[in-house]
């Protein structure tokens, strides 16, 4: 679970970051349309926050003993980051040029949380 929990924080971290300094330009990359409105901005800043708060308590817990709950919770959010990601490419026609990338990456996230929870 240590190098889970490391490669995540890095990772979500990374995003989280990005995404409160750089809204609009991550979203574009990702998605293929900018983030015109101020209410869109403050929505990703605070999901960018959301990250760095989660990118934190998967370094913190990375020498953990049992963190059973934490990989639970990071399956969730992986398995419905790669539905809802993929659900904007398929039927929402939004495709920038980061989006299977990430859908891949959080495929293999998920993975990954199934292998350390057996």
């Amino acid at each position: 679970m240590k190098i889970l929990l490391t490669v995540t924080s890095l990772f979500e971290g990374l995003t989280g970051l990005a995404l409160i300094t750089m809204s609009s330009m991550i979203v574009q990359v990702l998605l293929g349309s900018p983030l015109s409105d101020p209410s869109g901005l403050i929505i990703a800043r605070v999901a960018g926050a959301a990250l760095v708060s989660l990118a934190v308590v998967c370094f913190l817990s990375r020498k953990s003993e049992n963190a059973v709950g934490l990989v639970i919770a990071l399956l969730i959010y992986n398995t419905a980051a790669t539905v809802l990601l993929g659900y904007a490419g398929l039927f929402e026609n939004l495709n920038g040029i980061a989006l299977w990338p990430a859908v891949v990456a959080h495929i293999v996230l998920a993975g990954w949380c199934v292998k350390s929870l057996r």
